[in-house]
């Protein structure tokens, strides 16, 4: 038996392709799913199922497209439904694909639907693909149906995991979501595993009882990307993918015929910073592109991509594709005739940011809310990034400069452009992040910059 494992680095997931014995079987493809029917094809295996262990809530499922394009058999948990011609995976009623067999395992608490395939070969259990139930040093998070029906899925992921756990020791665990993705409770580990590592690693089979687990499995939550309530009811009804990943080239001038479009400047941030047509939003290209778009910008959008003449345009559109945001006008390749147009503002190391926080200066903190107890600068002002894209904090003054940071200065660079946008002065933090702005305010002995959301900070 082979597992080849396939990460999709910038929603914190994989896909798995087993293949035994001359047969393949492919485990929750993401829309551009032609990455992975390489991998089959490159077998020489037939290809015999698409597994998917639940209706996806974080990205545009490509399982229904390529059970067509390989001449598979698409495998759907029995309870999810979708309006589309699916073979129904009920609690062990075991699927046979000739020199082994996949059993079906019902297991809520991620989704109700969840189910986990259990690979059996000569009677023994091998593998079993667990999707986001038990994860690598964490589970699958029960509150994205909505907050009223997560302790009831938090009970039943209890016993999903309870009941995998109890699999033998050898069986792979091979799950798919992962480090990196919003679909887990705490941050998850590597890619893969076995029950016996999970056994005397993973923290959420630690708990004494039911109510230890529902109380910490509901606690210490991240926010997740909005765009997550449109994912599954698109997933239930099928959405097919792009023709292709190439996109229309743009000139300067064509920008003018395009007055609705939302101008996304993928470009390096500092690059941004440095110059950037009026009015263009930066989301930097880089594994998470697509989640961030998805997450701040809107839905229906017609996007037009900003991008250095380096940059891949397929990367950007594949990573857009598989969040649903295909309504592509074009790139706009940044050159002399751009720049001419653009408009700047100011980034700063730390040492700076230290020095003008000591002056006084207004401070908006764009990290995530767990990310703010571990310490905050003192009288600055609390926002998500994604909550600044949706309006600007009421506790922000206008007519003064915003000092911005995050973690890294990503996120801290979305929030700017927002800012700008609005008519509001930023600078950025970047290359660094509040926590180094702290040290370096504690090095300095004015710790009186130095507080905690109870007693600094505003949200």
């Amino acid at each position: 038996m082979e597992i080849r494992t396939i990460r999709t680095e910038g929603l914190g997931d994989s896909t798995h392709v087993l293949v035994h014995e001359g047969v393949a079987a492919v485990v929750d493809p993401q829309l551009d799913f032609d990455r992975f029917t390489r991998i089959v094809e490159e077998t020489g295996a037939v290809p015999r199922f698409v597994l998917e262990t639940h209706v996806h809530n974080d990205y545009l499922s490509g399982g229904r497209a390529m059970a067509r394009a390989l001449g598979a058999e698409l495998v759907f948990p029995a309870g999810a439904a979708p309006v589309f011609r699916h073979r129904p995976a009920f609690h062990h009623e075991d699927l046979d694909a000739g020199p082994f067999l996949i059993r079906p395992l019902h297991t809520p608490g991620h989704t109700p639907e969840h189910t986990s395939y259990l690979v059996i070969i000569e009677d023994r259990p091998a593998a079993v693909f667990s999707g986001g139930s038990l994860l690598v040093g964490s589970a699958g998070r029960s509150d994205l149906l909505g907050e009223e029906r997560a302790e009831s899925l938090a009970r039943l992921q209890h016993g999903s995991v309870t009941r995998l756990a109890a699999l033998p020791e050898e069986v792979g665990l091979y799950p798919t979501h992962g480090a990196g993705s919003f679909c887990t409770v705490a941050r998850a580990g590597s890619d893969t595993s076995t029950i016996g590592e999970e056994r005397r690693t993973n923290p959420v089979l630690a708990h004494e009882d039911e109510e230890g687990f529902v109380a910490a499995h509901l606690s210490g939550l991240v926010p997740y990307p909005t765009y997550y309530t449109r994912m599954a009811p698109a997933n239930l009804a099928g959405r097919e993918p792009p023709a292709g990943y190439d996109a229309k080239e743009l000139t300067i001038e064509a920008l003018a015929g395009l007055a609705d479009a939302v101008l996304v400047d993928a470009r390096p941030r500092t690059r941004f910073a440095e110059g950037h047509l009026p009015g263009a939003l930066s989301i930097e290209l880089k594994r998470d592109f697509g989640v961030w778009a998805a997450w701040v910008l809107p839905a229906d959008a017609t996007l037009v991509l900003v991008l250095d003449p380096e940059q891949s345009a397929e990367e950007a559109r594949r990573q857009l594709a598989r969040v649903g945001m295909d309504r592509l006008a074009g790139v706009l390749r940044w050159d002399e005739s751009a720049g001419a147009a653009a408009v700047s503002y100011r980034t700063v190391d730390v040492e700076q940011f230290a020095d003008a926080v000591a002056a006084g200066v207004q401070v908006l903190d764009t990290r995530s809310p767990a990310e703010w107890e571990e310490g905050v600068i003192a009288s600055s002002i609390l926002a998500y990034a994604p909550e600044v894209a949706r309006s600007t904090p009421e506790d922000i003054d206008p007519g003064r400069e915003v000092w911005v940071a995050c973690g890294s200065g990503y996120r801290a660079s979305i929030a700017a452009s927002y800012l700008e946008r609005r008519g509001i002065e930023p600078v950025v933090l970047d290359h660094g992040g509040v926590s180094r702005v702290l040290r370096d305010l504690s090095d300095r002995g004015a710790t009186e910059w130095c507080a905690t959301p109870s007693n600094g900070g505003t949200e």
